[in-house]
């Protein structure tokens, strides 16, 4: 089973699906890297592939060799992602969200809980 949550922003909010198992995970985060490797769109979702960076990657960037999905937007065009960012931490990442309210122009990822222990301890799920 699926299990909703709600992204709020200003204004309104977007519904947010968590990807019920890995294949799931897999299969929509396959999407990074194909972003990543097409200049306009990894610049207008700010991914990249961290390994042929000549910068470090860092927020509002996604290193999409890092980053695994772990929730989509429910209505295909919300472009509402988030995502398990293992730049932070192997074991327990840091989970960050895409934000296209800020900017509408370009996303930018913000970190919505240091790492995914809290997140769990947040949402109550143990």
């Amino acid at each position: 089973m699926t299990t909703f949550y709600v992204i709020s922003r200003p204004g309104s909010s977007l519904p947010l699906a968590f990807l019920a198992n890995v294949d799931s995970m897999r299969r929509e985060s396959r999407t990074l890297t194909e972003l990543a490797d097409d200049p306009p769109p990894s610049h207008l979702f700010r991914q990249t592939r961290g390994s042929i960076s000549t910068v470090g990657v860092e927020l509002p960037w996604l290193d999409a060799e890092q980053a695994v999905f772990i929730a989509v937007d429910r209505i295909p065009g919300d472009d509402v992602a988030m995502a398990l960012d293992y730049r932070t931490d192997p074991a327990d990442p840091r989970v960050v969200v895409s934000d296209f309210w800020t900017d509408p122009k370009q996303c930018s990822w913000r970190a919505v809980a240091p790492t995914f222990s809290q997140l769990v301890e947040i949402l109550r799920l143990v």
